[in-house]
């Protein structure tokens, strides 16, 4: 699953907040993901800042006041993101978001990094029975074992933990995608990356690593105004990383059979191969050296890994410069019989090879074995 966050980055515009499901559905996401603020519910009015970056907000409590959306809002929001094939997907920061959210509706419960140590929370979602996606960006694994248990224990539907740093943009040195197998073995559920990098690359090594869901935060342009703009990616970007999960999983989904690969391509294999051939004119009876054969395209003919087993064999006809050698060409076992004998004079005297420089007849052949060839002489 490939979520689309949207987090705070309608800065309170109910229109762009639609925008973007548009957005995110036309780059090819599986869902869009929001944040459900209730200020009054989740923040005191003296909440600090952690960057002050609004031009309109005085104080922290009065951004998530303009965060807000009303009950028939969020119902709008789902119905369009159905209407989209997206699922829809929030983020509940207090129990009076739970409970709206479950009027509205939602896929999956999405538990955001700093509320893993609420157990009331969890609790509530847990008790839907609904899906869980729990964030772990600021959780020791201690943390994320109590919320794991306690999630289960209250009846949770298919869990899912995601590896996350809390960092806006995180390095790739704290990406962590070691943890994901980590997650997977000790929690027996799926693991995912929820990332902030503002790239789609942890979102691709963490798809070939097997997470199998994937958050990324969303920018409709990297002008835009808001706090996770820097590590958000752009709808282009989101296409592209959507378009590289899919060739991924059509990859890591379809095992390779090398031994059947290669008989597949044996025609190929042919045209690229090579094949052992003279490397100039050979009279029959020359004992072959590793210099009197070259490989030559295409293939089909014996292939270089046999020039090995034919140094030192006989030939048993003469060939042409270039002319392509096989197995029927060479003695078996350096032997040339009477009948071979007449063979080779009969292919000399109708025109065969050219003997050596310097003779006009072919060199002296006669039956029985052959000295080896460091003791033959070199003498004609």
């Amino acid at each position: 699953m490939i979520v689309g966050e949207v987090g705070q980055a309608h800065d309170g515009s109910l229109g762009t907040a639609h925008a973007f499901i548009d957005a995110i559905a036309a780059a090819g996401a599986d869902a869009v993901k929001f944040q459900t603020h209730i200020a009054a519910a989740e923040s005191r009015t003296d909440e600090p800042w952690r960057v002050r970056f609004s031009y309109e907000d005085d104080t922290r409590y009065q951004y998530w006041q303009r965060m807000e959306f009303t009950p028939d809002a969020w119902e709008g929001l789902r119905r369009h993101a159905e209407e989209r094939q997206l699922e829809f997907l929030s983020s509940p920061f207090s129990l009076e978001a739970v409970d709206l959210l479950r009027r509205v509706g939602v896929g999956a419960w999405k538990v955001a990094s700093g509320e893993v140590s609420n157990p009331q929370l969890l609790a509530a979602m847990a008790r839907t029975g609904w899906p869980v996606l729990l964030s772990s960006g600021m959780s020791s694994w201690a943390e994320l074992d109590g919320a794991v248990e306690r999630l289960r224990d209250d009846g949770a539907g298919p869990l899912a933990v995601l590896q996350c740093t809390s960092a806006y943009p995180s390095t790739p040195e704290r990406l962590g995608l070691n943890v994901l197998d980590e997650i997977r073995q000790r929690y027996e559920c799926a693991a995912g990356l929820s990332d902030h990098s503002g790239t789609i690359f942890p979102g691709l090594a963490a798809a070939t690593l097997g997470a199998r869901v994937l958050e990324v935060h969303v920018t409709l342009s990297r002008e835009m105004f808001g706090p996770d703009v820097a590590a958000s990616v752009t709808t282009e970007d989101l296409r592209l990383l959507v378009s590289g999960v899919r060739y991924l999983e059509a990859a890591l989904d379809s095992p390779v059979d090398k031994d059947a690969v290669a008989a597949d391509l044996a025609p190929m294999r042919a045209l690229f191969g090579r094949s052992l051939v003279a490397a100039g004119p050979l009279v029959a009876g020359h004992v072959l050296s590793a210099a009197d054969l070259t490989a030559k395209k295409p293939g089909g003919g014996l292939p270089p890994t046999r020039l090995d087993t034919l140094i030192g064999r006989r030939l048993r006809r003469s060939l042409r410069d270039g002319e392509l050698l096989s197995d029927d060409d060479v003695l078996s076992d350096d032997v040339l019989s009477d009948d071979d004998v007449e063979v080779t004079m009969k292919a000399v005297g109708a025109g065969g090879a050219p003997a050596p420089p310097g003779h006009d007849h072919p060199p002296a052949v006669t039956s029985g074995r052959a000295r080896p060839a460091r003791y033959r002489s070199t003498e004609r």
